[in-house]
């Protein structure tokens, strides 16, 4: 299985910052990285209209990937019956990597650092399973309590949770 950690917390609570900030700490230090990405939001442009990636999804394609120079785009309806788990996605779309980092999926069985600005809102790690740290301006008191500017200690507990016990080629 694919190392995966996922960054939880409130909108706009900072995930996506923290998350990509990690992401570049790791791959200067060597490591390949992935990134799957949850939202709630709906009817995102992702295709224009006409294109052929377009008409094939307007045919009822369940799936698309189009393979380009620049980038691999994988497009796909979820199929109720089998709706993968977030692990079995990180393996399923990148099982070559070192670690995937996933935003969102709070309910998932993964590991988790939470993030969070507003001091008023619930902590997510009294709620869910799996936090392992939390990020917070301002920081909370405790063990694997972060300031959000952090990057490189949260970098360095990933690190010592999920990379280092693996071989890397």
């Amino acid at each position: 299985m694919v190392p995966l950690i996922a960054f939880i917390g409130w909108h706009n609570s900072g995930k996506t910052t923290l998350a990509r900030q990690v992401v570049i700490h790791l791959r200067a230090k060597g490591y390949t990285v992935a990134v799957i990405k949850s939202t709630k939001e709906s009817g995102i442009a992702f295709d224009r209209p006409g294109s052929d990636t377009f008409r094939y999804q307007e045919a009822g394609a369940c799936g698309v990937a189009l393979v380009a120079p620049d980038q691999l785009i994988v497009q796909r309806r979820p199929l109720v019956e089998s709706a993968a788990s977030l692990p079995q996605l990180a393996n399923l779309l990148f099982p070559e990597v070192d670690l995937v980092v996933a935003e969102g999926f709070k309910h998932a069985s993964v590991l988790k650092i939470e993030v969070r600005r507003d001091p008023l809102a619930p902590l997510l790690r009294d709620q869910v399973t799996g936090v392992i740290a939390v990020a917070a301006d301002p920081p909370l008191a405790g063990d694997n309590c972060f300031h959000l500017d952090q990057v490189r200690e949260i970098a360095e507990l990933i690190e010592r949770r999920l990379l280092l016990p693996r071989t890397r080629s």
